[in-house]
């Protein structure tokens, strides 16, 4: 058994039985995670861009050549084991879904069909002032929020009991809520379930999967920007129940890049006066996003990357007067592919000024797909770790990771993935890698 630095034993349960993923949200982001685990599970395409599946974790010193796959370094639930639900504001199955979402090609439908057409979304909750440009069609209807609640915990327990399953993960891979900041409904445990009761308008309906989810003890993954998980009220329950939090909003496209690029302007100390940021995309998400107020929850998320990179207030010559801007364009013909433009505004030795444009022509669903993945299957290694409350070691995954409070997000990319390995190392009883010592030897 491995050990902590303490020498006391680390215990991780083993990975037995199924693995239940439920989805809040079966649109693009789902159905594509799905066809693609039943792909790769019947042979047809390679887990592309999945570090649980694909990526190796170097152990010990370089000279020892210990590198292997994280799914044999830690006990991962198996593909075979997975098992998928989820709810939707449409009646479509995975199938119907896909086909319209636009992401996959014919052939790969074609061949899945048998298996997406299984796969048919519960009634899901929905409230109009949180999603403007979207209506349900297949919506809950409940006496109050907290009637609400309890339907979705008898979803959770149904479907634990139809497909047998051993454990649970709920990944939140629905639209972009109207922007909310934390109002006193939000403020403890017994006021979130007072105004549950009393369908407080401030309760939205994420909040109200993810309070079912923990109270059924199923850890919450947040894929989307808005307030959900990070009130006091939700994170007092995931330590009452010891859950395993963590979000929010899938780090994919433009994001993704910047958090690729910021590190390296930062590390060879070149200042920076501005980047625009824009974007088109016509998929669900692009609708939803053309509220304003939903736009305002994914801008708040997109714009605080940079400035906790770079630190200004450590580099205020270089970062001090950074004009960021950030914008999405709803343009129905790209559907699911999004197009990211980046305008990088630099300055170098002498204050010299130099320019860098990007243009990320990305496919939104396919770079979130191994996302939802990786989370779910890290996210039941971490209760089965009895690893509970916030998971900062996954922010690897997010656009705006959640931290303890008091403690700033950490954005670097690289940092994040050396935390991230780092904790697969701790959690097995191997040495931490800091990258110091002398050359061959460390």
């Amino acid at each position: 058994m491995p050990l902590t630095k303490s020498g006391l034993p680390i215990d991780i349960r083993p990975a037995r039985g199924k693995l239940g993923i439920l989805t809040p949200g079966m649109g693009a982001v789902a159905t594509t995670f799905m066809a693609g685990v039943e792909a790769i599970r019947r042979g047809i395409s390679k887990p592309i861009g999945s570090l649980t599946q694909m990526g190796t974790v170097r152990l010990g010193k370089r000279t020892e050549g210990r590198s292997p796959l994280i799914q044999e370094f830690v006990p991962l639930a198996k593909l075979d084991d997975i098992v998928f639900g989820g709810w939707d504001l449409f009646p479509d199955d995975a199938y119907q879904a896909a086909v319209k979402a636009g992401v996959l090609s014919k052939e790969h439908l074609t061949a899945l069909k048998p298996f997406l057409s299984t796969l048919k979304p519960m009634t899901a909750v929905f409230e109009q002032e949180f999603v403007k440009r979207l209506t349900a069609t297949h919506a809950k209807k409940g006496k109050s929020k907290a009637d609400l609640a309890e339907q979705v915990v008898a979803d959770i327990e149904n479907f634990r009991k139809t497909n047998d399953v051993d454990r649970m993960v709920m990944v939140w891979c629905g639209s972009t809520e109207v922007y909310r900041e934390p109002a006193a409904v939000h403020a403890s445990l017994a006021a979130f379930e007072k105004g549950l009761r009393e369908s407080d308008p401030e309760i939205a309906p994420s909040q109200i999967y993810a309070y079912a989810a923990l109270k059924s003890r199923v850890p919450y993954a947040n894929g989307a920007p808005m307030l959900t998980l990070d009130t006091p009220a939700l994170m007092e329950l995931a330590k009452k129940n010891d859950m395993p939090i963590s979000g929010k909003d899938f780090k994919t496209g433009q994001t993704f890049m910047k958090t690729i690029l910021a590190p390296g302007f930062k590390a060879r100390l070149l200042g920076l006066d501005g980047w625009y940021s824009t974007n088109i995309l016509g998929n669900r998400d692009g609708e939803v996003l053309d509220d304003p107020d939903s736009f305002k929850s994914k801008e708040v998320s997109k714009l605080g990357v940079l400035e906790h990179i770079l630190q200004p207030h450590l580099y205020p010559d270089l970062y001090g007067k950074v004009d960021h801007v950030v914008r999405i364009n709803y343009y129905p013909p790209r559907g699911d592919n999004k197009e990211g433009w980046d305008a990088i505004d630099l300055f170098g030795w002498m204050g010299y000024q130099m320019q860098i444009k990007v243009n990320f022509l990305c496919r939104d669903s396919i770079l979130a797909a191994p996302v939802v993945l990786d989370l779910a299957l890290f996210m039941d290694l971490a209760q089965r770790c009895g690893m509970s409350g916030i998971q900062e070691w996954l922010s690897f995954y997010w656009k705006s990771p959640m931290t303890p409070p008091g403690l700033y997000p950490e954005h670097d990319i690289f940092i994040q993935l050396m935390k991230l390995k780092n904790t697969l190392r701790y959690l097995r009883g191997e040495e931490l890698i800091t990258h110091l010592g002398a050359e061959y030897y460390d």
